[in-house]
């Protein structure tokens, strides 16, 4: 009888990772309009993170607890990122012109909010949605 090795600790451990990488994404995402980082990095950062997930845990059990269509996130971001040119553009500014404003959030205080946020998060969506539907074709072809 072969033994199997116990890898409840490597599981416990990638859950871990994946929390890490998930957040420094989401801080890459945020800075992204003031320093380096971004959707697209960002982006990247959260599908390495699932695909980790699924390759320690296996697709059926991910697609199980992540129930995303990454095509239709795909497309969402495409459309965000579109519809934030095109608003400056129908407002008579060049394609892509960035908006910013000042805003009072409760716990956050004085916030910037800019039209680049928007286009970084449809980048983001664009970029989890690609990368996981190519990477998840290619897992999941049987030919």
């Amino acid at each position: 009888m072969i033994n199997k090795p116990n890898n409840m600790m490597f599981r416990v451990f990638i859950r871990l990772i994946a929390v890490v990488v998930v957040t420094f994404s989401i801080y890459l995402f945020f800075s992204g309009h003031n320093a380096p980082g971004g959707g697209f990095i960002g982006g990247l950062m959260t599908a390495i993170a699932i695909l980790v997930m699924y390759l320690v845990f296996g697709v059926s059990t991910i697609k199980e607890s992540l129930p995303f269509n990454y095509t239709y996130m795909m497309s969402i971001g495409l459309l965000l990122a579109a519809f934030t040119g095109i608003i400056s553009w129908i407002a008579g500014y060049p394609y892509l012109k960035q908006f910013f404003d000042y805003f009072q959030l409760p716990l956050f205080g004085e916030v910037e909010l800019t039209t680049a946020l928007i286009f970084d998060l449809g980048v983001y969506l664009l970029v989890v949605g690609a990368a996981m539907t190519f990477i998840l074709t290619i897992v999941e072809d049987d030919s």
